[in-house]
């Protein structure tokens, strides 16, 4: 069973880091000394994946001003997630991009990360922080029809960067306890 404090389950799965290509892969030790926020979603060019996976590229700045990076997860093929970046976002696609995509289509990844529903072949929204030395420090699992805070995904990173004890409804900038 995963747990918060364990090191994070390693991987190495096809992704979109070159879109041209497809023959860049993203692996956990690629992560070593900055923070990974890697999320997994059902599939593309449905309805709640898009809103998701727009609102954390729209805000990627913000992630690597901590020290972080993302990268989105689905049992989805490459090919299928070069077609969903390359169709406008007006078309329910997520044209623009900034981060890598990655392909879990062996299922292996999503299982790893206890996410996978078995009989449907497809993950949950699960997203999970991983520290710079590649131990888990968060995660969160949601239902497939509720899609996640941006804005507590950034709280919940700085929280756990202020290296203290951070009480109900902590703020960035606010003292730790």
């Amino acid at each position: 069973m995963l747990q918060v404090g364990q090191p994070a389950p390693s991987f190495d799965m096809a992704s979109t880091k070159d879109l041209t290509t497809l023959q860049e892969r993203v692996k956990l030790e690629d992560y070593r000394g900055k923070w990974l926020v890697l999320f997994f979603y059902p599939l593309d060019f449905t309805f709640v994946c898009p809103t998701e996976v727009t609102a954390f590229s729209d805000r990627l700045e913000e992630f690597h001003a901590l020290n972080a990076e993302v990268v989105a997860v689905s049992t989805d093929s490459v090919y299928s997630h070069k077609a969903w970046i390359e169709t406008p976002r007006e078309k329910n696609g997520v044209a623009g991009l900034k981060y890598p995509l990655a392909s879990d289509i062996t299922k292996e990844v999503s299982r790893n990360y206890g996410v996978l529903i078995e009989n449907e072949g497809v993950a949950l929204r699960g997203l999970f922080i991983i520290d710079p030395e590649g131990i888990l420090q968060y995660q969160v699992v949601h239902s497939l029809n509720i899609g996640r805070s941006v804005d507590e995904v950034l709280r919940v990173l700085q929280a756990l960067q202020s290296g203290g004890r951070c009480p109900a409804n902590w703020k960035p900038g606010q003292p730790n306890i």
